[in-house]
């Protein structure tokens, strides 16, 4: 399956029922579209099983909550689309994609109180996120764009409107030849890259930003609980952008990126070392056991 996203074949859960692809649509005035009024998740399915796919659920209704959205489907009913979605798209091995938004309704200004929360299900097919920077490393920009304080914004929630400064930094990136970009947050510490949490490694200890204005990612807990198993020592702290410098080894942790090395920050450069390499095949283990 290949192509325009609008235009494939296969079904779309749309509040509650299975629909054709290509008729799962929106009207132009719906809230969401407007006004951000619109949450997500990005989930990936392994040999037909959904790696950690109730926290997704869980988190998607979190993030609803948090924009005072609540998500009209339970957290079961959830995960039986999903899984019908998997099905009925013949899919064991896919990208599922969960999101929910305030639709159109009797309101079209900023509140939108009386319009209906609608939740759609995709999932398709979707290779490495980072093409072949598994092996040799991503390469990332800096973004001139900073990380929002949790006094502006809910960081917690996956919403979508969190993103906006996400796409213009990754373009931004791409236009250098980079695969994405890394922000600092509003005081200035290392944050994040814009659909990824970063880690570091020195002297055989790992370092990770404190995920006190980010998004705590479902894939970076994984991680430091492979790296604590492992008795390796992991630092969850506030990063100075000086210590790039310092930092042997670097990889980036999501859903989509799963565990990619990176190999360029900026002017600093990283070694794809043993560290890595363990994280990122004990990773891709793990999701298929």
């Amino acid at each position: 399956m290949a192509g325009s996203y609008d235009d494939r074949d296969g079904k779309i859960w749309l509040d509650g029922t299975l629909v054709d692809w290509r008729d799962a649509n929106v009207h132009i005035l719906t809230h969401g579209l407007h006004y951000a009024s619109s949450v997500f998740e990005g989930e990936r399915a392994y040999n037909g099983k959904i790696f950690e796919s109730r926290r997704h659920s869980e988190r998607l209704h979190k993030s609803g909550e948090l924009l005072d959205m609540p998500i009209p489907f339970s957290v079961d009913e959830l995960e039986a689309a999903k899984y019908e979605v998997l099905k009925a798209n013949g899919l064991t091995d896919a990208y599922v994609r969960a999101v929910a938004w305030r639709g159109s309704g009797e309101d079209m200004g900023v509140a939108s109180a009386r319009n209906p929360v609608r939740v759609a299900v995709a999932a398709w097919e979707w290779g490495a996120y980072y093409g072949d920077a598994k092996m040799k490393g991503a390469k990332l920009d800096i973004s001139k764009w900073k990380r929002p304080s949790p006094e502006t914004i809910p960081t917690s929630a996956k919403a979508a409107g969190l993103y906006m400064i996400c796409t213009m930094s990754k373009h931004a990136a791409e236009a250098k030849g980079c695969s994405d970009a890394l922000f600092m947050d509003y005081r200035g510490y290392v944050a994040e890259a814009t659909g990824a949490n970063i880690f570091f490694v020195k002297d055989g200890e790992v370092h990770t930003p404190l995920p006190d204005c980010i998004l705590n990612g479902i894939t970076r807990q994984t991680v430091i609980g492979m790296l604590k198993d492992r008795q390796i020592a992991v630092h969850e702290r506030h990063i100075m952008p000086e210590e790039l410098e310092g930092f042997e080894q670097c990889w980036l942790t999501g859903t989509a990126a799963e565990v990619t090395p990176v190999s360029q920050i900026g002017d600093y450069t990283f070694e794809v070392g043993a560290l890595t390499r363990d994280m990122a095949e004990a990773y891709e283990e793990l999701v298929r056991t």
